[in-house]
């Protein structure tokens, strides 16, 4: 994998995404594809969520988390952000 082709990224997902098994869907995910960061719910019901992979990699997480039946995304706003130099997995928050 090409150190250029890594990207980071801040997503925030809004719609039924607490409460669902969003985070351990991401994290399974996440670990299967390579991708490093973490996930966390927030008070007013949405998933933030940082990813670092190549984009690739990231959107197939994206894919597999909206794979499941109870989880219902409405919106994603996605930031991109600098790379983070050591991190190692991906882990719920």
């Amino acid at each position: 994998m090409n150190e250029q082709s890594i990207i980071r990224e801040h997503l925030t997902f809004t719609g039924r995404v607490q409460g669902v098994g969003f985070r351990y869907r991401a994290k399974h995910a996440a670990d299967s594809v390579g991708v490093t960061g973490w996930v966390t719910n927030e008070w007013d019901g949405s998933v933030v969520m940082e990813a670092q992979g190549t984009a690739e990699q990231i959107n197939r997480v994206l894919k597999m988390i909206n794979q499941s039946p109870y989880i219902q995304i409405s919106w994603i706003d996605r930031k991109p952000l600098p790379k983070e130099q050591h991190e190692k997995g991906f882990h719920i928050r």
